[in-house]
């Protein structure tokens, strides 16, 4: 893709999300991994934004699932009226979704319930509000895509936020530790860190057909 008025910048929270699109990226188009949670990335994506008029913007990842109907590997969108690439989006097989904001993340069927009654929002996520208003002060048209990693009625067998460092990292160490301290989660672990890659892979493949014109 070689996008008139400027490149597209598609922006992930950690390089997990990130891996399969990185692979072969389409002409036209750059990446920007933040760190997780809204902090890292306004600070990541505002050092990004005056590098160069940006086409859009893509804010993209993992999210939590709140709509009981939806389950993991499935790619929603949620776009401004003026982003360029919505039916591209769409055609490549994203679904439209409604999206809430939080700043941990939902481990238990109890929070994303509650998440869900208060938004009636399908799916949860950290980073994109903050990346998404950043945009609307440029007047870039922005779009929030991202993948079920764990569906509405799924526990996540850590607490991931006790882990995220104040880069907005994994810290391995505690990561290492909490799985010591655990070790019964372990197949459960290997079976999210499984269903992510293949997430991230669907994620990946919608991008790049969206991309591909």
């Amino acid at each position: 893709m070689n996008p008139a008025g400027g490149p597209v910048l598609v922006c992930f929270a950690v390089k997990e999300e990130a891996a399969p699109f990185l692979r072969a990226l389409p002409t036209g188009v750059e990446t920007l991994i933040t760190g997780m949670g809204a902090a890292a990335a306004e600070r990541a994506f505002t050092a990004r934004l005056d590098e160069r008029p940006w086409r859009c913007v893509f804010t993209c990842g993992f999210a939590g699932g709140l709509n009981p109907a939806l389950r993991p590997e499935i790619v929603l969108c949620e776009t401004d009226g003026n982003f360029p690439l919505r039916q591209a989006l769409l055609d490549a097989g994203a679904a439209p979704g409604i999206f809430c904001h939080h700043t941990r993340v939902l481990t238990t069927v109890a929070e994303k319930r509650q998440a869900r009654g208060a938004s009636r929002a399908d799916a949860v996520e950290m980073e994109s509000e903050v990346i998404r208003r950043l945009c609307h002060e440029r007047g870039i048209p922005g779009a929030t895509v991202r993948v079920i990693s764990d569906a509405a009625d799924e526990e996540l067998p850590l607490d991931f936020n006790a882990l995220i460092a104040d880069d907005g990292k994994l810290n391995l160490g505690k990561l290492a530790l909490a799985i010591l301290r655990r070790p019964q989660n372990i197949p459960a672990l290997m079976a999210l860190g499984k269903r992510s890659k293949s997430s991230a892979a669907r994620l990946a493949a919608v991008l790049r057909a969206t991309l591909a014109g």
